[in-house]
């Protein structure tokens, strides 16, 4: 099977220790990764925020990119929704019937990091070690667009010595949104203030999630509010495997 890793902008930007573990993750379980090194943004920015038009070249660009592989992983709900769901539109938009066809080709091969650790692979244990007090927060587009359900929390019951601990009011929106906490900052700070105060009730280390885009914001907040509360992406505690000496 030949896979493909979809970085993803944040994660080669910002969060490139994600996308590393996501490759190190898939390693240790046998998989042969590749990453498409023509590989830019999914268009999901531009498409969320009306420019469907100008996200067409870059559709064009993600499909030339992945073509020919049988899976594609990335670590986030967020950029697999809009490559399997927005990007149809866009070649729609186009007028582009060579566009349409690729993306139907390319698209459902595209899959969040837990959907194909579980449906493709068929694991559930990783064999990862991370022996500390973990909640996990849902993100909207994994959880909505995507339907993961309860993967990723079968994977991370699935880690030695991890302790998962519930998360109230799991399934609200943390406030992010992209270009909504940009719009709507006061909304988006508050939604943000009401997510951190769930997880301090938790009585967590660690937040885990599947999108780093909401561990930014989540974790951003966290950190104004002084809260000791380490964010981490489901990829980095599922490749961690260090035990004590």
């Amino acid at each position: 099977m030949r896979v493909a890793l979809m970085a993803t902008c944040l994660g080669d930007a910002l969060f490139p220790d994600v996308p590393r573990a996501t490759v190190v993750l898939l390693r240790r379980l046998g998989v042969d990764v590749d990453f498409p090194e023509a590989q830019t943004c999914c268009a999901q920015p531009m498409i969320n925020t009306g420019y469907v038009d100008e996200a067409v070249p870059v559709v064009r660009t993600f499909v030339r990119a992945f073509e020919g592989y049988d899976a594609i992983v990335a670590p986030s709900g967020s950029c697999v929704g809009c490559a399997r769901h927005q990007h149809g539109l866009v070649a729609r938009r186009g007028a582009d019937p060579g566009l349409a066809a690729a993306v139907a080709e390319v698209g459902p091969r595209v899959h969040e990091l837990s959907e194909f650790l579980v449906d493709v692979l068929g694991v559930v244990d990783t064999g990862a070690y991370f022996p500390h007090d973990v909640t996990y927060h849902p993100t909207c587009h994994s959880l909505r667009m995507l339907g993961v359900g309860d993967r990723p929390r079968r994977l991370l019951e699935a880690v030695r010595g991890l302790r998962l601990r519930p998360l109230p009011a799991a399934e609200e929106c943390c406030g992010f949104g992209g270009a909504f906490a940009v719009k709507n900052a006061d909304t988006s700070v508050a939604m943000g203030a009401d997510k951190v105060r769930h997880v301090r009730e938790t009585g967590a280390e660690v937040l885990v999630a599947g999108d780093a885009s909401c561990l930014m914001h989540i974790g951003g907040l966290a950190a104004r509010q002084r809260a000791g509360i380490r964010t981490m992406h489901l990829a980095e505690v599922l490749a961690h495997t260090e035990e004590p000496a």
